[in-house]
């Protein structure tokens, strides 16, 4: 059985990512790249369909040993497990070397003290844990085929079959460094070249630690914002700038519910506004890479535009079920591909626009093609604007007029208004202020209750909506409106689980309910940030703080969050980890720190 969502650290090379539980086994791998089949696949089923497990032997009927302490070393993504057993300490270092050839994962085992029996089982499985590869030795290495892959097994530990699983038994003691290697090549290609963990483990070192260096935050939250960074750089495909919204697919949202699906894709949205963190912490590289992965995907063609691409711009992401995997703790079905993608979202016009401009105004290199996409989408928004849509949650139910998609249309019109009023584009500018004035006051007649003094989710509903706490941040109103403070104090009320974390909006338990599903969610982390953004933009900063503080200290031993905090289990549910609940926290530690609202 996997271990709980938070028992995972991620390690990657920004072009996949495998998950490793706290007993040494990684149950999650996609090679060679996030979006491909699994070889390890345990994560959603059971180690029948892939694990590699490496610690310290233990009998066959009892449960593998969990490390006692573990880490990243320093700021990186090289993760350090120590077990501390009867007859020693050991620890394992686990990484995958920024990628320059053949993707590898690797593995090496150092004795601390004492003299520590181990072992390795490696059970590779292809496609999500459905094929059994040929495994054999060739020249010396292990390698097992399917199809079109290859994975290539390398140590200096003798190996044997057993069980269909490839096995490694050996003992460490103090100075010992035992290194294990798998490395992905076609099938039809020459075997990759023979791995040098040492050599590896110190270059990946040295680029982590240059990449943070350019990190311009020096706050009170500084610690929680590099691990941040460093996971949303680990999300970043690095051939294209692409960035998934998360490495895994179908870790419920609900579990033992049918709440899963695929995250290896690049919304719009998510990366968007993972630009803009990227941008705000001194990571204009990345920003650039993301803009011209964006100018790529949508091409000529704005006016169908998508909500999410795959992460080198493919449009077809044709959704279908893994029959054969049970689901994480029988949470089905298991979902690949994600048929949300073409789904009308308005708001993402906004988001899209709103990271355009932020890197117009943070002076990375002019773009004209960049400035022609954002009057093309608004040209498209002219014409669709008032129409219904699904709308940030992508709901699967019936198209609505959504309150967070209008006022993301105004950000769109606004932000593009600012563009052509600084010289840098031409327009329509008295037409499309007078567009602009036309959402405002469509959104203030229709999506306002007055009886309630709150903004709705939609036109003429009485549901509130976490995604209007966005209004003050995207200056669609000021932060000391009467109608802001009135929409956060509901939303206090009617969406705030009992220890104060925000949900996205109501569910129905079995019913059906607003978004089309059966089935309840936990507490949507992003939203429950952005709440803290907006209690610290009315004044409320020692409650935004308390409550920052309080979401931070969800985070797993290793600063990870996933999509959303189950308030009944106590436990992280959705995929993982999660750059949507990622970029609010670094969002949220800049907010607080600019008003000096932090302990301490």
């Amino acid at each position: 059985m996997a271990g709980r969502i938070e028992d995972y650290a991620l390690i990657g090379d920004m072009q996949t990512a495998a998950l490793v539980c706290r007993d040494g086994t990684v149950d999650w791998l996609c090679l060679p790249r996030f979006d491909s089949h699994a070889i390890f696949a345990g994560l959603l089923g059971t180690e029948e369909h892939g694990f590699w497990r490496l610690g310290p032997a233990h009998a066959a009927d009892a449960e593998p040993p969990t490390a006692a302490r573990r880490t990243y070393r320093g700021d990186s993504l090289i993760l350090e497990s120590e077990w501390d057993t009867p007859r020693g300490t050991v620890r394992i270092t686990d990484f995958m070397p920024p990628r320059d050839g053949a993707p590898q994962l690797i593995r090496i085992v150092e004795g601390v003290s004492g003299r520590v029996p181990m072992r390795s089982a490696l059970r590779m499985r292809f496609s999500y844990g459905r094929v059994v590869p040929w495994v054999h030795k060739h020249d010396g290495r292990t390698v097992a085929v399917a199809g079109p892959d290859s994975v290539w097994f390398d140590t200096d530990c003798e190996t044997y079959g057993k069980s269909l699983t490839t096995y490694s038994d050996f003992t460490v003691a103090p100075g010992d460094r035992i290194a294990f290697t798998i490395s992905w090549e076609p099938s039809h290609k020459q075997p990759p070249a023979l791995p040098e963990p040492e050599a590896s483990l110190q270059a990946t070192e040295d680029f982590w630690r240059d990449w943070v260096d350019h990190c311009t935050y020096h706050g009170p939250y500084r610690e929680a914002v590099v691990r941040s960074l460093i996971t949303l750089k680990a999300l970043t495909y690095a051939p294209t700038g692409g960035i998934v919204a998360a490495p895994t697919t179908s870790l419920p949202e609900d579990i033992g519910g049918v709440r899963n699906w695929d995250y290896r894709y690049t919304w719009l949205r998510d990366a968007a506004i993972t630009l803009s963190s990227l941008l705000r912490t001194g990571y204009r590289e990345e920003a650039r890479a993301w803009r011209e992965w964006l100018l790529r995907a949508v091409a000529g063609d704005p006016e169908n535009l998508q909500i999410m691409y795959g992460i080198a711009g493919e449009r077809e992401l044709g959704e279908a079920e893994l029959d054969w995997l049970p689901g994480y703790e029988n949470s089905a079905p298991v979902r690949v591909g994600n048929g949300a993608a073409h789904q009308l979202q308005l708001d993402v016009y906004g988001e899209v626009t709103e990271a355009l401009h932020l890197a117009h105004m943070t002076g990375l290199a002019r773009n004209d093609y960049a400035s022609l996409l954002q009057l093309k989408l608004i040209r498209y928004l002219e014409d669709h604007w008032d129409e219904p849509d699904e709308g940030i949650w992508e709901v699967r139910g019936p198209r609505r007029h959504f309150v967070h998609s209008k006022v993301m249309a105004w950000v769109a019109v606004d932000r593009t208004i600012k563009l052509i009023e600084s010289g840098d584009a031409d327009g329509p500018l008295e037409r499309w202020r007078e567009l602009r004035d036309d959402i405002h006051r469509d959104v203030c007649e229709k999506g306002y209750d007055k009886e309630r003094n709150t903004f709705t989710q939609s036109y003429g509903s009485k549901e509130l909506d976490a995604s209007l706490l966005l209004i003050p941040q995207m200056g669609f109103l000021p932060p000391d409106d009467k109608r802001v403070i009135g929409t956060i104090e509901a939303i206090q009320r009617e969406l705030s689980t009992p220890d104060g974390f925000i949900l996205r909006y109501p569910t129905e338990g079995d019913s059906e309910g607003v978004d089309g599903l059966p089935g309840d969610e936990g507490a949507f982390l992003a939203c429950s940030f952005w709440m803290a953004d907006d209690l610290a933009m009315i004044g409320r900063v020692d409650e935004a703080r308390k409550l920052f503080e309080k979401l931070l200290a969800l985070r797993n031993d290793l600063g990870l969050l996933a999509e959303e905090w189950d308030p009944r289990l106590k436990r992280q549910v959705g995929n993982f980890p999660q750059a949507f609940s990622h970029v609010p926290l670094i969002d949220t530690a800049l907010r607080l720190t600019a008003s000096g609202a932090y302990g301490g």
